[in-house]
C-alpha cells in the first residue's frame, strides 16, 4: 500500500501549488484566490523509488457549521482520516491567525503524525520569523516555497520517515492491456445540474462536495470507481456557463479545466436540469462534446423533480434543441433518489463499446457496395463520385476512410446515409461517426502528351 500525505491549512496559504509540486503535475487549479479547492483531490507522487499519494484539500475550519464551508470541513476530515500523514500547511508570510489555532487544537487531538510546514518562506530566516508558529504545538516548523521547489524534497522524506517504509523491490515493467484500462467517464453540464450528487450516488458516499449553489464545483476531480469488474475513473467538472456570465479569472480556469476533461474522456455524460429544460448553454456544450469527438449518453436529472406537463417540455425540448445527438441513449434519472442508474450504466457500456468499436476491412466495403447498389451519389456536371474500398482509420471517435475518384462531390445527404448505413451494420448507439474520402490521384494528369 502507498503512504497517503493529506494537505491541509486555512484557504490561500498555497496547498494546491504544493500538491502540484510534490505530484509533478498541474492537476490542481491555483490562483490568488482563497477557497478555490473545494473537493478532495487525489495525486500520485514519487521520490526517488517511493512513491506515494497526496490528498489536496479545501480551505479547513473545524468549527464551521453552515454553508459550503460545512462541506467543505467534511471532505478535510475525510482525508485527514484516509492519510497516514497529515502536512499542516500555514503562510509564513502572513503569520499566525486565530484559524491556525482552531486547526491545530483539531489536529492535536488526533493520533497520527503531524508535520508543520511554513509556506512561502523563501528569502526568510527560519530562526526569528517563524518563532511564532511554535505556539501551535506541533513541535518543529518546517519552512518550504512551494512555488520555487524550497525544502520540498526534504519535506517528503520527513513526511515519509516516521512510516517506516521497506524498501520497494525492483519491478519488471509489463505491457498494460488495452482492456484493462479504466474507462474515464466525464459529468458534464450547466452549474447545478447535480453532476457531484450523481458521483456521490455512484459511490455511496459524500466524496464530493454537493451544494445547493451554482459553481461549487471549481475544478475537474477524478475519482477511481469499479463496477462489475470494470473500472472507471469518474471526472466530475465544473459546470459551464455562458461565456457572458464567466466573470471571475478563476471560472475561466475551471472552463478551460473543463474542456480538458471532456477532450481526454472516453465517454461524456451530459447531464441536464429537468426543472430548467434544455438551454441554449446545454446545446453549447453538447455541440462542444460532439466536436471533441467523445461518446456521449444523456442523462436528465431531477426527473422526480417535474410534473407530467414539465416532462413533455423536457422531452421535446431535447428532440428540438439536441437533435445532432439523436445517435445518443437518453435516460430520465434523479441522483439523490437512485433512480434510472441502471439503465444509465448500460448505456455508457453500449457508448464506449461503440466508439471503439472494430470495424473489419471486408465488412465495411461489403456495407459501401452495397449502399452504391441501394442508392447511388448524386452526379455532379459530368462527373459522378466513385466509390471502390473503405477501412477504419481510428476509434474513439470511430473513423471511416472511403477511397475512390471525385469523391469531393460527395453530398452532405449521400454523407449522412452513409453514416446511417454503417450505424446499423456495427451498432453504433452513442458515440459520433467520422467519414472521410480520400480521391485517388491520377499519376497521368499532369504530364503533358
Amino acid at each position: 500500500m502507498k503512504p497517503v500525505i493529506a494537505l491541509v491549512g486555512r484557504p490561500n496559504v498555497g496547498k494546491s501549488t504544493l500538491f502540484n509540486r510534490l505530484t509533478k503535475s498541474r492537476d490542481a487549479i491555483v490562483s490568488d484566490y482563497a477557497g478555490l479547492t473545494r473537493d478532495r483531490h487525489y495525486g500520485q507522487g514519487r521520490q526517488g523509488k517511493l512513491e506515494y499519494i497526496v490528498i489536496d484539500t479545501g480551505g479547513f475550519e473545524p468549527d464551521a457549521s453552515q454553508g459550503i464551508f460545512r462541506e467543505m470541513a467534511k471532505q478535510t476530515r475525510q482525508a485527514v482520516a484516509e492519510a497516514d500523514v497529515v502536512v499542516f500547511v500555514v503562510d509564513a508570510r502572513d503569520g499566525l491567525s486565530a484559524q491556525d489555532h482552531e486547526i491545530s487544537n483539531y489536529l492535536r487531538r488526533l493520533s497520527k503524525p503531524c508535520l508543520l510546514v511554513a509556506n512561502k518562506a523563501e528569502g526568510m530566516q527560519a530562526g526569528a520569523q517563524l518563532s511564532e508558529f511554535y505556539e501551535l504545538g506541533l513541535g518543529e516548523v518546517y519552512p518550504v516555497s512551494a512555488a520555487h521547489g524550497q525544502g520540498v524534497r526534504g519535506l517528503v522524506e520527513l513526511a515519509l520517515e516516521p512510516l517506516q517504509l521497506p524498501e520497494p523491490e525492483e519491478e519488471v515493467p509489463e505491457l498494460e492491456d488495452e482492456a484493462l484500462r479504466p474507462i474515464k467517464l466525464a459529468l458534464a453540464g450547466r452549474p447545478n445540474a447535480g453532476k457531484s450528487t450523481l458521483i456521490n450516488t455512484w459511490l455511496g458516499e459524500e466524496r464530493l462536495v454537493a451544494f445547493d449553489m451554482p459553481g461549487t464545483t471549481r475544478d475537474a476531480i477524478s475519482v477511481p470507481f469499479e463496477r462489475n469488474g470494470q473500472k472507471f475513473e469518474l471526472i466530475d467538472t465544473a459546470g459551464l456557463r455562458r461565456k457572458g456570465k464567466v466573470f471571475q479569472a478563476i471560472e475561466k480556469f475551471s472552463v478551460v479545466k473543463t474542456l480538458q476533461a471532456i477532450e481526454s474522456a472516453n465517454v461524456v455524460v451530459l447531464l441536464i436540469d429537468a426543472t430548467e429544460g434544455v438551454t441554449d448553454q446545454d446545446a453549447h456544450i453538447a455541440g462542444y462534446v460532439l466536436e471533441s469527438g467523445r461518446a456521449v449518453v444523456l442523462a436528465v436529472n431531477k426527473w422526480d423533480a417535474v410534473d407530467d406537463y414539465q416532462r413533455q417540455l423536457v422531452e421535446r425540448s431535447i428532440e428540438n434543441r439536441l437533435a445532432f445527438l439523436k445517435f445518443a441513449a437518453v435516460h430520465f434519472i434523479s441522483a439523490t433518489k437512485r433512480q434510472g442508474l441502471g439503465p444509465l450504466w448500460a448505456s455508457i457500456a453500449q457508448a464506449h463499446k461503440a466508439a471503439t468499436c472494430k470495424m473489419p476491412t471486408p465488412v465495411l466495403t461489403r456495407v459501401l457496395l452495397e449502399s452504391l447498389q441501394f442508392q447511388t451519389p448524386k452526379k455532379v456536371g459530368a462527373y459522378r463520385p466513385k466509390m471502390r474500398y473503405a477501412h477504419q482509420g481510428g476509434m474513439n471517435p470511430p473513423l471511416i476512410v472511403i477511397h475512390g475518384n471525385s469523391l469531393e462531390l460527395v453530398t452532405d445527404a449521400y454523407r449522412r446515409f452513409l453514416e446511417g448505413r454503417f450505424r446499423k451494420e456495427f451498432n453504433l448507439v452513442g458515440t459520433p461517426l467520422r467519414i472521410e474520402f480520400k480521391t485517388s490521384h491520377n499519376p497521368y494528369a499532369d504530364k503533358s502528351r
